[in-house]
Formats: structure tokens, sequence, C-alpha cells
């Protein structure tokens, strides 16, 4: 391949536009996130997510449209930030290994990021719904875990079946876990190790 042209005067401010773009959105969600976790859904108001972000509300318009295309904007954040988390975990040759090395990880994102999760699985803005479209990427973000499992069947460790359909029993055990967890029921990962690594195993082909 040759060498990239330079991007020159034009590209270059086009790119920094951009980069300060990127910057001032990840700005809003996070300012946004943390507003939802500390005072509840009733602070999400655009004036103080402006204020507190130190922009002016057009801005926040021009970014999301309105309100609730702020939430969902910030719904398939946290989706997003869930599946970077998961992509990062270095690949096993081994995909059961490696299914066995994402699953702590996906708790460890629950909980690093609390004000995404209450938003993405609790419901934490009152009347908010996503869309269809977002629905689908939210899923397709955890898509990584279905690509393992299918690579864990092709091996032979699993049963033949759906890998959608042993992605979601393993989502809905981890979700149990970390919803009991977060409410204070649960005090550390022991359950939820216990029972992510029982729905992997239910799947497993016995051997011997």
């Amino acid at each position: 391949m040759g060498t990239p042209a330079p991007l020159g005067l034009q590209g270059a401010y086009a790119l920094g536009q951009r980069s300060g773009y990127d910057e001032l959105r990840t700005r809003l969600l996070d300012v946004a996130s943390e507003l939802l976790m500390a005072s509840g859904p009733e602070s999400l108001t655009v004036r103080r997510i402006a204020a507190e972000a130190g922009c002016a509300t057009t801005v926040i318009y021009t970014m999301f449209g309105s309100k609730e295309g702020l939430a969902e904007a910030l719904y398939l954040e946290g989706f997003e930030r869930f599946r970077r988390r998961l992509a990062a975990v270095t690949p096993r040759p081994d995909p059961y290994e490696y299914l066995v090395a994402l699953q702590p990880i996906y708790r460890e994102a629950a909980l690093a990021e609390p004000g995404y999760y209450s938003l993405m699985f609790e419901r934490a803005i009152p009347g908010f719904v996503p869309s269809e479209r977002a629905r689908t990427l939210a899923r397709a973000a955890l898509n990584i875990i279905d690509r393992v499992i299918a690579d864990c069947i092709s091996a032979g460790y699993m049963t033949p079946t759906q890998p959608r359909k042993v992605a979601d029993a393993l989502w809905a055990a981890a979700q149990g876990a970390i919803s009991l967890e977060r409410a204070g029921h649960l005090s550390d990962s022991s359950t939820y190790d216990a029972v992510t690594a029982a729905t992997i195993s239910h799947f497993l082909i016995r051997r011997g």
C-alpha cells in the first residue's frame, strides 16, 4: 500500500473539528449520565446539562435533536462502552477459555458505568422507550459473545444450537446477579461467577 496523501490544511481542520465534536458529545453524555445517577431523571433538562457541560443549549439540540434523542444516545453509548470493554479482552486460541475470560468483564462494565447501566436496563428515565433500531444496535454491541459461543459450538464444546439462544441465557443469568448486587443483596462476584458458570455448563457436551 502507498503512503497516505497528506491531509493538507483543510483536511487537518476538518479532522480537528470532528475530534472536537466527538469530545464534546462524549462530555455531554457523561454529564447527563452523572446527573442521572446523582439527581435522578428530573435533572436531565437540556438547560441543566448544558450548564454542567459549559455549552449552549442549542449545541445539545443540534447534536441530539431533543431530550428523547439524548436519552437514546445515552442508551446506545452505554452499550458501546460495554462493547469496547469486551473487545479489549485478548482473544484466546481456545474458544471456551475465551468465553470464560469474557464473563467477569461484563460484570466489571456494568458496575463501572452505573449511570449508563441504569438507563440501559432499569428504565431510569420514566417514559423513555428505545426505538426498535436502538434495541437492534444495542444487542449487536454484544455480538462478540455470540461469535465466541458459535466458535465453542464449532469446536465441539457445546451442543449444536443457535448461538443467540446460549448468549441470551447467559445474558439473563448475568443480569439477574448484577441487579441483585447493585441493589445491595449480594456483596461480591461469587454469585455472578456461579450463575454464569452454571449457564455455560448447561450447554456443554458431556464427555466420557
